[in-house]
């Protein structure tokens, strides 16, 4: 009996929309705003504009009037596959890494003493990948992507001096495309041209934001903020291309995949030290266990064809980070920050169709106030990935791809503007 295995891309590198760099899975903290140039600290206890929204919805209570903030981004890198003796013929994978231009937007609105409203759109989860088609690696990935938008409206209210409460309801708008070549001549029996399948589907999905935020005394401020799981289930028919009676069986099969966007916990601290100098730090928790249970590999015989789903053996991931904010003159005002996150995936269980590592970012940026009701921020952030070691071997036809991503690391440069009415 003749079996074909053909494994479906499930994620890849980075986003689409609003994309950024991932975290240690793929949850994003680069969505076009000054968070960028603190590498995330303090991100859930600062309360310094609309992008609040993303980050902990109670720090709204400490923004007056209306506000605006629009921010762009794009994001750029090298992600490259080098091959060793253990890999099929093929060509080298080229940078898989294309640059990807994304943004943001946020509005608040205070109502009165207590109550404040707001609106944000950005997307802070996905990746994207794109080897060069006829690369050693193509039966196990070409190129793959999965875009998360979020659209979150949001409201606050303001106990008093120390205690504010937040929550956004979240809708994720999900994006899922896949291509992989497929091995028309399996153990090297024939010498058939490859063949081909996609996959493409979008659905949405529901969570919510809830935060608080405690400030015990002028100038420090503790924030907590919690993410719920967000489920996207996406469904497609598999669209096969070439001859032959294997891939026959194979097109037109009914494949589901169901994505669980982790849950995060967030702990931020914003601590002013004096007139000028203000410390940040943050620590975040995201729940991957649950969302690596999660893959589809379809396998065919001669006998007919079924999917199974497969064990990405995600783990938890944790960050951390620590960032200063320094107002050098009335108008401009530094940010730095460095973090460090875990990785989702060991060593053991990396693929080409998901390069992740641990990594560690280094951030800053400059915000200059053009006058007291508008600020530019320019931020720039350099994630490094290091060396990622990958060897797979698919179980029934042999196919192998060995070797490692070197250096690999990505940057992100993003501009945004706050305007006060």
């Amino acid at each position: 009996m003749l079996t074909r295995t053909v494994a479906l891309p499930t994620f890849t590198l980075l986003t689409l929309c609003c994309q950024q760099a991932w975290a240690g899975g793929i949850n994003l903290y680069e969505i076009g705003t000054d968070n960028v140039g603190l590498a995330n600290a303090g991100a859930a206890a600062r309360a310094q504009g609309p992008s609040t929204i993303a980050y902990n919805p109670a720090g709204m209570s400490y923004l007056p009037g209306t506000q605006i903030t629009g921010g762009l981004q794009v994001l750029y890198g090298d992600v490259s596959f080098d091959r060793d003796a253990g890999t099929e013929p093929g060509s080298g994978s080229g940078n898989a890494l294309d640059p990807i231009p994304g943004g943001s937007f946020f509005v608040t609105h205070e109502l009165d003493d207590q109550w404040s409203v707001g609106f944000g759109t950005y997307g802070d989860f996905g990746l994207a990948i794109n080897y060069d088609n006829d690369w050693s690696g193509r039966y196990f990935a070409q190129n793959a992507s999965i875009v998360g938008l979020s659209m979150v409206p949001s409201v606050s209210y303001r106990f008093n001096e120390q205690w504010s409460v937040g929550v956004g309801v979240k809708a994720m708008y999900g994006e899922l495309k896949a291509q992989t070549a497929i091995d028309r001549s399996p153990f090297g029996f024939t010498d058939r041209t490859d063949g081909q399948y996609k996959y493409r589907d979008g659905t949405w999905g529901y969570g919510a934001n809830v935060g608080v935020i405690f400030a015990p005394q002028t100038g420090t401020r503790i924030g907590l903020t919690y993410t719920s799981q967000v489920d996207l289930d996406f469904e497609d028919r598999l669209d096969v291309k070439g001859d032959g009676r294997l891939l026959e069986r194979i097109n037109n099969t009914q494949t589901d995949l169901d994505v669980k966007v982790p849950q995060t916990v967030t702990l931020s601290l914003f601590q002013q030290m004096d007139s000028q100098l203000a410390l940040l730090a943050s620590v975040n928790w995201q729940d991957w266990s649950k969302f690596g249970d999660i893959g589809v590999q379809v396998d065919t015989t001669a006998f007919g064809s079924q999917s199974t789903t497969v064990d990405a053996h995600f783990k938890d991931t944790w960050h951390l980070s620590l960032g200063a904010q320094y107002q050098a003159t009335e108008q401009w005002l530094w940010n730095v920050g460095v973090a460090y996150d875990s990785s989702a995936v060991s060593d053991s269980n990396r693929s080409v169709i998901l390069p992740m590592n641990e990594s560690w970012r280094l951030g800053t940026g400059a915000t200059y106030a053009l006058d007291k009701d508008t600020d530019v921020n320019v931020s720039w952030a350099l994630i490094w990935l290091g060396d990622m070691p990958d060897q797979q071997t698919k179980t029934v036809s042999g196919n192998q791809i060995s070797g490692q991503f070197d250096s690999a690391w990505i940057q992100a440069l993003t501009g945004n503007m706050t305007w006060r009415f």
